[in-house]
């Protein structure tokens, strides 16, 4: 198979396309032949080397992938049957999704629903998929839109702006906050009804005034506690990225004075797959995606990498 392969030579992180072999099938593992992988952030670093994120070299990179499979050892998939894989470790300590072919556990593979092709299940891809467990945590929160205002940080990232597509989807207004002015016409075009500056949320005390019914933080850091001491009495944030540094400067007071609940991290990475599967299945009429694309009956030449612009 031909696929991008990082190696390290002299404490120094080298990517290059080659011709390598996968591994013999164990027991549970299916050989899935890859249609199309996303490209993320997390991917960019390892990439370039400028996060620890591979665990071992040679690695192939790669976080996602949607593909059909070819060969398995795993009874609940089928030669021919189309998946789709988000997590697992997979491009961190097991070789990834920007290859041509890859052989994981059944277990981190989904069923791709009938409704969605290849493309549009990585159109939404892992960025996409964490803002809809996002989005997700805080509806079965009970925050609805007459709740108030939800603000969504690093909007203009992959998560970010999704979650505003979702959410004004869905009914809510949505502010959103970026650290770039060339992004604010794209916001809007998005559905966002407001937009601060980054700059805004720069410091922060224990308790400030309450604005905001929900959150999703894709920031961390300075930013989370902001919007943590912001949030109105029994709010809700959904808390998945730490872009802006994983300390967290606050105090008890927005959790113990206004009831301000901080939703666990999103679980993109080691989900059940029964509930994966559900969020997937809910994913096919998403208003993210662009007009249903055939899936194709000949394997034809395979697409390594899909740039989201139908976003």
């Amino acid at each position: 198979m031909k696929a991008l392969v990082l190696d390290q030579i002299d404490n120094r992180t080298v990517a290059a396309i080659k011709a390598i072999d996968l591994p013999a099938l164990a027991e549970g593992d299916v050989r899935v032949a890859i249609d199309w992988s996303s490209l993320n952030y997390k991917d960019a670093l390892a990439i370039t080397g400028k996060g620890k994120i591979i665990r071992q070299f040679p690695m192939v990179p790669g976080i996602d992938f949607a593909g059909r499979v070819s060969e398995s050892r795993d009874p609940r998939f089928v030669p021919g049957q189309d998946v789709i894989l988000t997590g697992w470790g997979v491009g961190e300590n097991h070789w990834g999704g920007l290859a041509t072919e890859a052989c994981v556990k059944g277990d981190w593979l989904v069923a791709l629903p009938a409704a969605l092709s290849a493309r549009q299940a990585m159109i939404i891809g892992t960025a996409g998929f964490t803002a809809m467990l996002c989005v997700d945590a805080l509806v079965n929160a009970g925050v609805t839109p007459e709740s108030g205002e939800i603000l969504v940080t690093g909007a203009s990232g992959g998560v970010g702006s999704t979650a505003v597509v979702l959410l004004k989807a869905l009914g809510y207004r949505v502010t959103a906050v970026s650290g770039r002015e060339s992004t604010h016409d794209y916001l809007r075009q998005l559905g966002a009804d407001a937009i601060l500056p980054r700059s805004d949320f720069a410091e922060t005390r224990p308790l400030e005034k309450q604005l905001w019914a929900g959150a999703v933080d894709t920031v961390g850091g300075t930013m989370l506690a902001k919007v943590l001491a912001q949030t109105q009495y029994r709010g809700c944030v959904a808390a998945c990225g730490l872009a802006g540094g994983f300390d967290l400067p606050t105090t008890v007071m927005p959790f113990i004075l206004r009831n301000v609940r901080l939703l666990q991290r999103m679980p993109q990475i080691f989900s059940a797959t029964r509930f994966t599967a559900g969020r997937w299945s809910i994913s096919a009429s998403n208003p993210l995606l662009p007009a249903p694309v055939g899936r194709r009956t000949s394997r034809g030449s395979r697409h390594i990498i899909s740039f989201p612009t139908g976003l």
